[in-house]
């Protein structure tokens, strides 16, 4: 009997040890807490560095910890096939993982802040490595816990479903904004489950641009804004659905840039 409890006793002792530390990730320049085991669920083994061209865009003060804007802009760095948006002490760390296929590595969008928090950008290269970016941001707190405005006014499900976009041709690319109406629930407030949008992929005629995996995290009502290369008179096709599996598929008219003012002569 003691023989045969020894396979036992070694597998629980193994899935009690400590995980191995990501062999190559990085001290944390922001002194995170939370660096360590975020590096190793989101990058496994792959090498990680810090890297400035990694812009992670956010104002200086979170007036609203419900709906917070962060743009990760990394169109300086060539060969992105990837791009993480995460924010180290949330609840829900991860909000957006962004797959790209014909944009640009250019992703905008507004999270939820539940406490002070770094909030970064990973972008992965071909070669499976990863550059990051990021800072802190102080925020008053329970951006993951406060009810969502449509829950509290109860007109949620009136809305449900709306989507609405814009794409328009610029010097920089065309520019792509995709908004939906969506209580993104965490889960954290009381009798109300998860429920969020959680896929979103965006094409043009006969390419795509991207998908996206998105999480509770996002801030309700999410705006999502990626740049890519279109042709004059394409469409943008807009395919997204929810964790109850309803679709929100749509497409968007590309029009040129509207031209600014000139001088009157």
């Amino acid at each position: 009997m003691v023989v045969s409890s020894l396979p036992w006793i070694a597998g629980l002792l193994l899935a009690l040890a400590p995980l191995p530390a990501h062999a190559t990730l990085p001290a944390d320049p922001l002194g995170s807490p939370m660096w360590q085991r975020l590096g190793d669920t989101l990058f496994g083994n792959d090498p990680v560095r810090f890297d400035d061209r990694v812009h992670v865009i956010f104002p200086e003060i979170a007036e609203n910890q419900t709906s917070f804007p962060v743009t990760v802009d990394a169109r300086g760095i060539e060969g992105v096939k990837r791009i993480l948006l995460f924010a180290d002490l949330n609840p829900i760390p991860l909000a957006i993982d962004y797959t790209l296929a014909g944009a640009r590595a250019f992703l905008a969008t507004r999270i939820k802040l539940d406490q002070r928090t770094p909030v970064r950008g990973a972008v992965q290269l071909a070669d499976g490595s990863w550059l990051v970016g990021g800072g802190w941001i102080d925020a008053a707190g329970g951006g993951c816990s406060t009810p969502p405005t449509s829950r509290v006014r109860g007109d949620w499900a009136d809305h449900l479903g709306e989507v609405r976009g814009v794409a328009v041709r610029g010097a920089d690319g065309t520019h792509i904004r995709v908004a939906f109406r969506h209580p993104m629930d965490t889960g954290f407030v009381a009798n109300i489950p998860t429920y969020n949008l959680d896929t979103l992929t965006l094409s043009g005629t006969g390419k795509a641009y991207g998908t996206m995996r998105i999480e509770a995290s996002v801030a309700e009502d999410p705006t999502i804004s990626i740049i890519a290369d279109t042709a004059a008179g394409e469409t943008v096709a807009v395919r997204a659905s929810d964790t109850n599996g309803i679709r929100y598929d749509g497409s968007l008219a590309v029009r040129e840039a509207t031209p600014a003012l000139a001088a009157v002569r």
